[in-house]
């Protein structure tokens, strides 16, 4: 069945770019042309690549090497798409588990350790760690920075909470309850509300970034882990494995108002996979990208081993594209790589 959905939308009308891949299993980082969906180059990693984001210049990108469950990653890849080569391994601490990050400018970024329970500073132009704040939170997973760069939102997993940091201070604000298994981070409405997926709870909370109130919580069935925001059509796509689904939500309504289904993609049973065993007859979505011109979404199915293309504005399926064992990861770049 996946055969007849796999194609190309090189008809479409859509900007070029590239679209970045990480396969966590397969320490590598698929840099995939749009609108061909051609799989241009494929480039090591560390092993474990979970997250990978773009700079704000579009021309440069990083991979968190998570590792291993034996072996703690402990290294950020640093790429530079138009020349498709690997340029840097930065060194962060022992143990440190890198897994969500964020571009504050071109020559910064941010960084959750998970094993060192902190948020590092990176000096990208120097490789270094140029600081570190303590979190202290079990599992500090995924991070979202305003857009002026002067705070960090950051899900802990384990804590159930969601942390604000002062990042002009080099502090933590506040650690607020978020819910059971809080994983995904998102800002939504210009970057005034910060919704956060509780993936023990079914449920996203949402707060206010500036006050940090909490705003209220609503269903997301499936054990919802990623979120992205949709600033135009004023939604926030979740990815919901255990439903084997992505979940659209309206950010003024905060409801889900629709559902994609992929159980007609279904898992790859020729190749295990790290999340098969608890979910073997799910696609497992994970991963979740809005193009930069906001015209598709794509979703990186870890048991499948491919990235499905969406129409953001019909919510319609146009392509299904394989790429490395255990899609994880994704981000966009406006550079042209054909």
């Amino acid at each position: 069945m996946l055969t007849a959905l796999l194609g190309a939308i090189s008809s479409l009308s859509v900007q070029s770019a590239t679209l970045l891949v990480a396969n966590k299993s397969a320490a590598s980082l698929n840099l995939i042309s749009l609108p061909s969906l051609n799989i241009v180059a494929t480039l090591p990693t560390g092993e474990g690549p979970h997250e990978v984001e773009v700079s704000p210049d579009g021309g440069r990108a990083l991979v968190t090497n998570y590792g291993t469950g034996s072996k703690p990653g402990n290294t950020l890849t640093l790429v530079d798409i138009a020349g498709q080569r690997v340029t840097a391994t930065i060194a962060l601490p022992d143990n440190a588990r890198p897994h969500g990050l964020a571009w504050l400018d071109n020559d910064r970024a941010v960084v959750t350790a998970e094993g060192v329970r902190s948020l590092l500073m990176v000096d990208v132009r120097a490789g270094a760690v140029s600081s570190r704040i303590a979190i202290d939170q079990d599992v500090a997973h995924m991070v979202a920075t305003s857009d002026d760069g002067r705070r960090a939102f950051i899900a802990s997993i384990g804590s159930g909470t969601m942390t604000a940091v002062d990042l002009v201070q080099g502090r933590k604000l506040a650690d607020l309850e978020s819910g059971q298994g809080a994983e995904g981070i998102a800002l939504a409405r210009g970057g005034r509300e910060v919704w956060v997926t509780n993936r023990g709870d079914d449920s996203v909370t949402i707060f206010d970034a500036a006050t940090l109130k909490r705003l209220g919580t609503t269903s997301a069935a499936g054990f919802p882990i990623r979120a992205e925001a949709d600033e135009v059509r004023e939604r926030v796509y979740i990815s919901a494995p255990a439903a084997d689904a992505l979940l659209v939500m309206d950010v003024s309504e905060r409801r889900e108002i629709a559902r994609l289904s992929f159980e007609d993609i279904g898992p790859d049973p020729e190749r295990a996979t790290l999340l098969g065993g608890a979910l073997p007859d799910s696609s497992i979505p994970v991963g979740v990208q809005l193009s930069g011109d906001g015209k598709q979404i794509f979703v990186a199915h870890t048991n499948a081993h491919v990235v499905s293309v969406y129409s953001a504005d019909t919510l319609q399926r146009e392509a299904v594209v394989p790429v490395g064992l255990e899609p994880d990861g994704m981000a966009w770049s406006p550079i042209s790589i054909d």
